[in-house]
Formats: structure tokens, C-alpha cells, sequence
């Protein structure tokens, strides 16, 4: 796991402002929708939106918002048709990105895409360029603050029930998932009453890359510009 970054690249995604917290819900409804649309609006029975609203708790999304959200999405009002586009290519500093967006006009989300890595020096590359260095995870972070668990009992309760491995360190615990393992997991966990910090299929680097600051610089501000973009859902990379 990639320890501390990881953790205080959670807790700066928590602390962000009312305004950018309101995109990253709007953001979220756009991702109910794609579910609800794919497989009802039965979480029950729809397995992707189980998942969705498990990120919405995650990123503090009240129930209201998201009850209403699901209500829009399987009304009349909900015409819209969204396209799920993934695009890959390199960063700043050759780090490797994968950039998930939904988008009503995929000639204008490609053409932002692709200008914010020309901006930052890097490039877009064909599909398959930089996907074969992540692996699709679910993953669950658990802030050690908020749980009187032991770290064998979460471990243990983990891996029973389907977790491929937990790690930790001095502030959370990173579980990690076979996608199709993810939900039982979560379920499992939650039963325990166990709040997360996040709570969601990635895609999980299998080798990372270090950069001097000023290339961390760099690369920061792509996500930044990227993640800042309406139709952008999820940006991962492969830099520490």
C-alpha cells in the first residue's frame, strides 16, 4: 500500500472546500445514474449501484442526497445518455495515468483531455498503453481512530470473507479485493459497524515511481486539472 501518501491524499480529498465537495457530488449522482440506468434502481439487486453508494458514504454524501439522487435517475427526468470513456497516457515525469470520464459529448471531454496532458508534458496514448501496470481492486480504508476493532479481527473478518489482503499502518488500514469479492467484503465489514474512508473499485498500480518535488509538483497539478474537469469520474496514476 502506498502508506502515509496515500492516507493524506484521502484526508486532503475530505477537507476540501463546500464548493469543491459539491462537485465531487455532483460527480457522484452522475455515477448513480450510469447504475442506476445499467441495473435499476434497486441496490438490492443491482450490484454497481451497492458499490456507488458505498462511495458515496465514503466521500460523506448524506442519505437525502443520495436517495434523491437514485429518484432522479429512474424518473422521467433522467434523458440524458452518458458514455463511459477511459483514456491512458503519460504525465509529467513518464508517471502513468488512467483517466475515467462519463460524458454526454466525447469528442469535447477527449479534446479537454487531451490539452491538460499536452499543458502538463505529457501525452495521450491508445488504449492498453499503460493499463497492463494496474490491476482492477476493490479498496477499503478504515481509519484506525475510528474503531475499537483489533487489527487481527478486522484482518481476520477480511479475509474470510473474501479479501485478498489487508495492510496497515500507524493511521488506517487498506484492504484489498478481488472486484467481484469487493461487495461481500464491504457488506461483511459494515455489518461490524465499521465506517470507511473510502470504499471503491480501483484501478491499483503494480509498480509505482518516485519523483523529486518538482516533479511532484507537476504531475499534482495534472490531477488537480484533471480531476477539476466536469466530466472526469476517477484519475489513478502509478507515482508514490
Amino acid at each position: 500500500m502506498s502508506g502515509h501518501s496515500k492516507w493524506h491524499n484521502i484526508q486532503a480529498k475530505k477537507g476540501k472546500t463546500d464548493a469543491a465537495r459539491g462537485k465531487v457530488f455532483t460527480k457522484l449522482g452522475r455515477e448513480i445514474l450510469l447504475a442506476v440506468k445499467q441495473g435499476g434502481p434497486d441496490p438490492a439487486g443491482n450490484s454497481k449501484l451497492k458499490d456507488v453508494i458505498a462511495k458515496c458514504k465514503a466521500n460523506n454524501m448524506p442519505n437525502d442526497t443520495i436517495q434523491n439522487a437514485i429518484k432522479k435517475a429512474s424518473g422521467e427526468g433522467s434523458n440524458k445518455s452518458y458514455e463511459e470513456i477511459t483514456y491512458e497516457g503519460y504525465g509529467p515525469s513518464g508517471v502513468a495515468f488512467i483517466v475515467e470520464a462519463s460524458t454526454d459529448n466525447k469528442n469535447r471531454t477527449a479534446a479537454d483531455v487531451r490539452h491538460l496532458f499536452d499543458k502538463a508534458g505529457g501525452n495521450l496514448g491508445t488504449t492498453g498503453c499503460v493499463s497492463y501496470m494496474f490491476d482492477k481492486k476493490g479498496v477499503i480504508v478504515i481509519d484506525k481512530s475510528k474503531t475499537d476493532m483489533s487489527e487481527d479481527d478486522i484482518m481476520m473478518l477480511a479475509i474470510e470473507n473474501g479479501a485478498e489482503d489487508v495492510q496497515s499502518d500507524e493511521e488506517c488500514y487498506e484492504i484489498i479485493t478481488a472486484p467481484a469479492d469487493f461487495s461481500n467484503v464491504r457488506e461483511a465489514l459494515e455489518k461490524q459497524g465499521l465506517e470507511f474512508e473510502e470504499a471503491e473499485i480501483q484501478m491499483v498500480p503494480t509498480t509505482t515511481v518516485s519523483l523529486d518535488s518538482e516533479g511532484e509538483e507537476k504531475v499534482q497539478r495534472l490531477i488537480d486539472s484533471l480531476e477539476d474537469l466536469d466530466d472526469v469520474m476517477n484519475v489513478y496514476h502509478n507515482w508514490e
